[in-house]
């Protein structure tokens, strides 16, 4: 099943999400090889709707651009919701100096990476999903070509 995206009180300018949808399920294939079945939803909201997430699953009251559940009942299907603040995702896109649309699939394909398994807790395992997001935006860039 392909990733669906869905939006709550606010506009993601996503485009291509049927290219982007087959990307994730080959990211998916790639790094879970027994996974058969993917059914990923990408929900895009604001600041004030991912705090109150935040502080209501994880017990966080800071803001953050992404937040990813993965609801899989067994190895051989993946299922994940993943929640993206847009307003994060615009504030960031200027505080790192790079565009609004990098920086937004940058985030999808973070939420695909933790549910394949991709940490970022301790500084190795920062510069590892870093090193995988660089690489899936770089290489749905040239898909998109």
């Amino acid at each position: 099943m392909p990733a669906r995206f869905y939006e709550t009180d606010v506009k993601s300018g996503l485009k291509d999400k049927r290219k982007l949808s087959a990307f994730l399920d080959a990211l998916v294939a790639k790094h879970l090889k027994k996974v058969k079945k993917v059914a990923l939803n990408y929900i895009f909201c604001t600041d004030e709707y991912l705090l109150e997430m935040n502080q209501q699953f994880l017990k966080h009251n800071t803001l953050t651009d992404i937040i990813t559940f993965d609801l899989s009942d067994s190895a051989a299907e993946l299922t994940g919701e993943i929640y993206v603040s847009v307003d994060r995702v615009k504030e960031n896109a200027g505080k790192f100096a790079v565009s609004y649309n990098d920086e937004l699939h940058r985030v999808i394909f973070h939420g695909a990476l933790h549910l394949c398994g991709f940490k970022d807790k301790k500084e190795e395992d920062i510069k590892k999903m870093r090193a995988n997001e660089n690489k899936c935006l770089a290489e749905y860039k040239k898909a998109l070509l």
